[in-house]
């Protein structure tokens, strides 16, 4: 999920614009026929010289490097290696724009910022041209003081010992119990995810935009399962183990990689486990949800609005995509769902795409690969919000499901919630019997559904995203405090913002998920 931008983007004329507003469709690029991914892949396998190095790699400084920067040559740095994505131009889903952006220079924070979790290293390994040369320089000796001693050397700053969190560990003879203190209340976007393999130990806390982390290969065997919990409003999270055998250890285990560290979120690599698939029911004639069971030894709850990455090789690629977990209903409560071990995912299975048609033809009892949460959003711009309006085109409805019942939860401030779905057909609209149902129950809660295509007998509106409906639909009583969701399709979702805006929504009244 993303925070609306502070610029436009995609850049004006990018491929990305193209898909007429309002679309529900997975055409957020107009690519030239045989430029998908599948067929990239294809192409990148076929054995011809993508970097025109005839198979070698070279070291490339950095004036070598500022001289490839035009579309029939151009070269990128990501994390200190180089490549030549000249013959990825046309299978680009930003466009060529978005690439060009990063000509002849390191592209490393303006790919983070747009797609960090995308495994780049496999998309274009066959584009690899060599690694950034490492310049050293000799530092100038500085002149002797007066006194004939040095200079004194300016000190960098102590971290942040107040903010820091901190572990500690107890036991008995057949548990063993590790403790850690955030030193603040966490906040809603916030979570813990324990994983526990091999008597290998690994707790990471995310609050807010950092993550702090303990990786320890445990001192002795222990049972695979545990239990994790957490006192949000205190900052405490104790996780508990059962010893295999019984007595007493002499410490925890020895650290690993990352372990007591505290990191910005974005700069954690991503860290995935094989979750099994146990059902896929139908949701309409191309969508699914598929459920997901964690790993045993593995305890994630993934909070409202955020999102998790699939990963799967296919072709020899990896390939990844980002979908936001769904409750196994609309009338399964939210907090209930913390206690799930299962994850619900809501797809629609595209037949001429790469990765869904993958997930289609998986069978129950095989393997995905899944990330822990990602996404910016956080309910905190929610508090004493009193009317909560979501936009959502085709499956831009999975990040509003969950909201709609933690909006519903929400009885001391909130009153009324209306989501504005926008479709292609009419059986196309996700859960509408389910949302239906909702609304014929609930008064806080309103639907509508707007159709692009739809049959004769449709009566109810039609048409895309414009500024009249939008008028309509976002009613600001005397005295309410208005947040604006939208989520769906590129195009949708920058011209609906761009509606909004102009209706005098300012950003902190606004978000925009990743469609």
């Amino acid at each position: 999920m993303l925070n609306i931008p502070t610029q436009a983007f995609p850049a004006p004329g990018s491929q990305q614009r193209v898909a007429p507003s309002g679309q529900s469709g997975r055409n957020k690029v107009a690519l030239k026929p045989g430029h998908s991914l599948m067929d990239w892949i294809r192409f990148s396998k076929s054995g011809k010289d993508l970097t025109g190095l005839r198979g070698r790699l070279i070291e490339v400084t950095k004036e070598e490097l500022q001289k490839h920067n035009t579309r029939d040559d151009c070269w990128t740095c990501i994390r200190g290696m180089v490549y030549n994505v000249t013959p990825y131009m046309d299978y680009h889903p930003g466009g060529e724009e978005e690439l060009m952006k990063a000509a002849g220079m390191d592209g490393t924070n303006l790919f983070d910022q747009v797609h960090r979790w995308v495994n780049y290293e496999s998309m274009l390994k066959e584009c690899l041209v060599g690694r950034m040369a490492t310049i050293t320089t000799k530092a100038a000796m500085p002149p002797p003081s007066a006194t004939g001693l040095a200079p004194p050397q300016p000190l960098a700053p102590p971290p942040d010992k107040d903010s820091r969190p901190r572990y500690d560990w107890f036991q008995t003879d057949v548990t063993v119990h590790l403790v850690v203190y955030a030193k603040r209340k966490i906040p809603s976007s916030g979570c813990t995810i324990v994983d526990l393999k091999g008597g290998v130990l690994r707790v990471e806390v995310l609050l807010g935009k950092m993550s702090y982390m303990i990786h320890l290969s445990l001192a002795d065997e222990v049972e695979g399962n545990l239990e994790a919990n957490t006192a949000f409003s205190v900052g405490k999270i104790q996780v508990s183990i059962r010893k295999q055998a019984k007595g007493k250890w002499t410490s925890l285990g020895q650290p690993l990689e990352s372990h007591n560290t505290f990191l910005r979120k974005k700069d954690r690599a991503l860290y995935y486990r094989d979750c099994v698939l146990v059902s896929k029911t139908e949701v309409n004639h191309n969508s699914h949800v598929f459920r997901l069971q964690l790993p045993r030894g593995t305890v994630m709850h993934v909070p409202v609005g955020k999102h998790v990455y699939l990963k799967a090789l296919i072709k020899d690629t990896e390939v990844v995509r980002p979908y936001t977990p769904v409750d196994q209903s609309l009338a399964a409560a939210s907090h209930n769902s913390s206690q799930e071990s299962d994850l619900y995912l809501m797809i629609k299975v595209y037949p001429d795409g790469v990765f869904t048609p993958h997930l289609s033809s998986l069978h129950i009892g095989d393997c995905v690969s899944v990330s822990g949460p990602e996404g910016t959003f956080s309910l905190r711009p929610l508090r004493d919000v009193t009317h909560l309006y979501l936009l959502a085109a085709g499956t831009g409805f999975t990040p509003m499901a969950r909201l709609i019942q933690q909006a519903l939860q929400d009885t001391d401030t909130m009153r009324k919630t209306k989501l504005l779905c926008f479709n292609r057909r009419e059986e196309d609209i996700l859960w509408r019997c389910e949302l239906d149902d909702l609304a014929a129950n609930t008064d806080r809660f309103q639907v509508e559904y707007v159709l692009s295509d739809p049959c004769d007998s449709w009566s109810g509106r039609t048409g895309r995203v414009e500024e009249s409906m939008l008028e309509e639909f976002l009613t600001r009583p005397e005295g309410s405090k208005c947040y604006v969701c939208v989520c769906g399709p590129t195009a949708f979702t920058e011209i609906t913002i761009g509606l909004l805006k102009q209706q005098g929504f300012s950003e902190e009244e606004l978000h925009a998920f990743q469609g």
